[in-house]
């Protein structure tokens, strides 16, 4: 049987590495904030999806102007974002109700697909979570108190979103108080001890920290749609 969806889309970022003073999730792309790219991507999977949005307080009234700006009446609860990612997720939880399943992602990863989308839903579902990762093509060193050794490459994995829960397995993980070490929603459950179920991500799913993912965001985004 399947279970309602959710998208906890957590979007607290500030825009200070790509050297623009609106943050990130709202900068224009072809004209659109990038943040309703974001909310675009999900919709194309399904139109039942829920969506939850995690955005801080000071930027509810310009996510409001920028919605009513693009004629962007879709329907979202936005909720206050936190400090940290972990607070921004944890508030957004809170407004999840019931048994569901909820795919946790970042509000500047506009570039998702709709097989990563079904991936991570299809797993979590059966398996309670499922971990979108990537290979590595670079070689790779670890580096600790000025000395560095060299990693294989093919034990290492990155890390991407969305990271897709059924929420009474993400729920109690966030009961916890937060620590330096949670950098993802994937570090939570592991260290309440819950087993990571990995899947295959996409290398297309640029999380947009610098001025040069911008540029290749606005790039995939029209390639995809022509």
């Amino acid at each position: 049987m399947s279970m309602q969806k959710y998208v906890l889309i957590a979007a607290g970022g500030a825009g200070k590495r790509t050297g623009n003073s609106l943050p990130k999730q709202f900068f224009p792309i072809a004209g659109k904030p990038l943040l309703i790219y974001v909310f675009e991507s999900f919709l194309k999977y399904s139109r039942d999806i829920h969506f939850v949005l995690a955005l801080p307080e000071k930027h509810h009234n310009t996510w409001a102007k920028m919605c009513n700006e693009h004629a962007f009446t879709l329907k979202h609860e936005v909720v206050p974002g936190g400090p940290t990612r972990f607070h921004s997720v944890k508030n957004g939880l809170k407004s999840i109700p019931g048994e569901a399943l909820v795919a946790i992602h970042d509000g500047v990863r506009p570039v998702v697909s709709l097989s990563l989308i079904s991936r991570v839903f299809s797993y979590a579902q059966k398996f309670g979570n499922a971990i979108p990762v990537i290979t590595v093509n670079d070689s790779v060193r670890l580096t600790e108190h000025g000395l560095s050794q060299s990693l294989p490459r093919e034990q290492v994995r990155l890390v991407q979103t969305p990271q897709c829960f059924r929420t009474e397995i993400i729920k109690p993980a966030y009961s916890i108080n937060y620590r330096d070490s949670f950098t993802d929603d994937a570090t939570v459950l592991e260290y309440g001890g819950g087993r990571l179920f990995l899947v295959d991500g996409d290398p297309h799913n640029i999380k947009v920290t610098t001025a040069t993912d911008l540029v290749l965001v606005e790039a995939l985004l029209q390639m995809n749609q022509q």
